[in-house]
Order: structure tokens, then sequence, then C-alpha cells
């Protein structure tokens, strides 16, 4: 063979190499920087986050644990069943109380928040780096529904959701930031919004304290709770926006005993479903790894860069 004919078949080679070269796969050894922002072509479209809070999915004993609880019907008997579920998710390690959960789940750390509801004002942040900012930064649009948010004002006084501790979504803590009203809505529009497809492509839940199992509602907080989902659920897995390519995560903040383990509870026409669990160690760092690959939005954040995404979970991820 002359040389030129080597050097054209070293050149083919090459290019069969690349060419047939398997695509990386995106999971806990994928670097930081090597998000993009999706390009559309995955297969989830819509997030939905219901977060709840203060109880362990077992190892609490009857009454704070849900795993087999009688007063958790729905859950027990219907959701789980057809969705798949974490039997090994943690709150990170001796974070309590609540919101430096809420926090870790927007930025992949508490932050430096570390005790209960303060006020936004007194521990506001300036950081970029927080899911939402990515997620605008993507062009990607994204709303709180809160019971307790009335619509009509930033919470910058009061602790509702994780976001008004940012800067960039309060406009520097104005409690008329028009942006902040725009993304913090009353949970009583969510079914209005997704009946009229007008869903954002990131949902994130809120209840209220009683609604969300907390532990200040008396002995039925446990039942409250479970008969809230099943009223509101459904209604978010009948809506065009779930079945067209939806995940709905419900997830709890913190454990009551301990840290965990602490219900994570999987729903998509692409999850495994048909009661699939696994024993895979989670932390909230995995939830905010799965929901920025799912829309592709970077650099993984802090925790969510050292922790697995929960694509076990799925048949088809992202």
């Amino acid at each position: 063979m002359s040389q030129r004919n080597r050097s054209w078949a070293l050149i083919l080679v090459i290019i069969l190499a690349f060419v047939t070269m398997p695509a990386v796969r995106l999971g806990s050894a994928q670097s930081n920087d090597s998000l993009g922002a999706s390009n559309g072509l995955h297969h989830i479209k819509t997030v939905f986050v219901i977060i709840m809070e203060n109880h362990n999915w077992t190892g609490a004993g009857r009454v704070n644990s849900i795993r087999g609880n009688p007063a958790a019907p729905y859950i027990n008997y219907t959701l789980i069943p057809m969705a798949s579920h974490a039997n090994n998710y943690w709150n990170p390690p001796h974070l309590h109380p609540s919101l430096p959960n809420y926090i870790w789940l927007e930025a992949g750390s508490s932050l430096g928040l570390t005790g209960p509801i303060v006020s936004p004002e007194a521990h506001r942040q300036s950081t970029h780096e927080h899911l939402t900012y990515l997620l605008e930064k993507a062009g990607l649009s994204w709303r709180a529904y809160g019971e307790r948010l009335d619509g009509r004002s930033c919470p910058v006084t009061r602790w509702h959701t994780p976001f008004e501790f940012f800067d960039d979504v309060t406009n520097n803590m104005d409690p008329h930031s028009a942006n902040c009203i725009a993304h913090l809505r009353p949970f009583s529009e969510m079914k209005d919004d997704l009946e009229n497809f007008r869903s954002a492509r990131y949902n994130f839940i809120e209840p209220s304290l009683c609604d969300d199992m907390h532990n200040d509602c008396g002995e039925g907080q446990i039942a409250g709770g479970d008969d809230w989902l099943a009223l509101n659920v459904p209604i978010i897995l009948r809506s065009t926006a779930y079945r067209s390519g939806g995940a709905l995560f419900i997830v709890w903040d913190e454990a009551s005993v301990g840290d965990g383990p602490i219900p994570m509870i999987v729903l998509s026409p692409f999850a495994k479903g048909n009661g699939y669990s696994n024993n895979i160690h989670y932390t909230h760092g995995s939830t905010l790894r799965t929901i920025q690959e799912i829309f592709g939005v970077g650099p993984l954040m802090r925790d969510a860069a050292k922790e697995e995404d929960l694509r076990d979970l799925f048949t088809t991820f992202p």
C-alpha cells in the first residue's frame, strides 16, 4: 500500500472510531461542567416536587414512620404499588430542622442556614448558584405553589419556600418584587394552570404545615397529609403536562428520628413503577442532581456533584 493510501486508511479509522463511540452516560461520574441546557430530546419535560415534612420512611415506630402505617392508606396502598420508591433516602447528615433541608434541595447546601424558620431578610443569599437561577438562565420556566402564599406580595419577612432567600428571586428583598410574585403563587392556582396548559417546566409544591404532616399538628398529622395527597396527586397525574412527559417526586424534608430513612416516591410515565424500590443511598443532593440532569442545567451544584442521581427508579432517564 502506498504512503498516500496508508494515510487515508488511518484517517478513515479515526473517523469511524469517533462515529461509533458510545454516548457518555450522565451519571454520578460525569464532570460538573459537562451539563448543557436541555435540547428538547429528553423524555422528561416537566417536573413536580411535593415537599412533605418531618417523618421517617422506616425506623421511627408507628407514630413517625410512613411505611405500612394504617394512617397513610393512600401512600401505602395506592401510591407505592403504582410508583417507584427509595428505601434508603436520607436528609443530609445531622441537618435539622426543616429550613436548611429546603435550601439544600434548591442549592445543594444549607448555605450556612442551620436554624428554624427565620426571616429571609435576615439570611439573604446573593449567590446565583441555585437551581431556579440556572433554569431561568436556560430559558426554562419555574413556579412554586404554596398554601401559605397569597400571590400579592413577596414573602421576604416570613418563610414559605426556599426561593425567597435568594436576592435574584426577590429583586434584593423587595416585598413588591414582580419577579418574586410571578413565581411564588397560591396553591389554589395550580389546578387551573394544569387544566389550561400553563404549568411551568419545574413546579415546587408546598402544602400548609398541617397538610404536609408537620409534627406540630397533633395525632392526625399523618392521616391529614395522606388525605391531602389523595386529593391533590390525582390532579397532577391527570394533567397533560404529567402524561406527556412528567415526573412527580414526593419527598419529605427531614426525618423525625435521626436522619432517616425518609420517604421518596417517584411517579412518571418513565418510572419503573409497579412498586419498584431499591436500597441505593440517596439524599437531597440526589434529587437536586436528578432535576439538573433532567433539564440539562449545570454545573452540578455542591453536594449534587457528589451524590447518586435517582435514575435507577426510572426505565428511561432523562
